[in-house]
């Protein structure tokens, strides 16, 4: 049985590592479509209904990927889909954010944390398993 391709909506405003995160993505078989801003962001989503959702942390304003992943979350079809956000806060700005915080914060409104650059085989192991957990509800 042939696998199904995903699509994810990848959204970040630094073009660079939008572009180089969407070809790592791209080359483990998923259908990336992306973003560069929170308003783009929303109306793509909208429009395509991905599969998932990876958001930067940090873009026009500091939380606006809190603000888009709660907007994607609190959406019908958006509660179930994975959303992850990328983040490169450390200790040095004074923000830790690892793949528990999420579970340890409700308000967070995502799946997990990547931090920034990506371990793609980690992301890809946890996208599997969040669409394994999806698809089961």
């Amino acid at each position: 049985m042939e696998k199904e391709i995903k699509t994810i909506l990848l959204v970040d405003d630094d073009i660079d590592l939008l572009e180089q995160n969407k070809l790592i993505l791209e080359s483990k078989g998923y259908h990336i479509i992306t973003a560069e801003n929170v308003d783009d962001a929303w109306n793509v989503f909208k429009k395509e209904k991905p599969d998932a959702a990876i958001l930067d942390l940090i873009m026009e304003e500091h939380d606006a990927g809190f603000i888009l992943s709660h907007k994607i979350k609190r959406d019908e079809y958006g509660k179930n889909i994975p959303v992850f956000l990328l983040t490169s806060a450390t200790y040095v700005t004074g923000m830790k954010f690892d793949a528990s915080t999420a579970e340890e914060q409700e308000w967070i409104h995502c799946d997990g944390w990547f931090n920034k650059p990506i371990e793609i085989e980690e992301l890809a192991r946890k996208l599997e398993e969040c669409f394994e957990k999806y698809k089961s509800k």
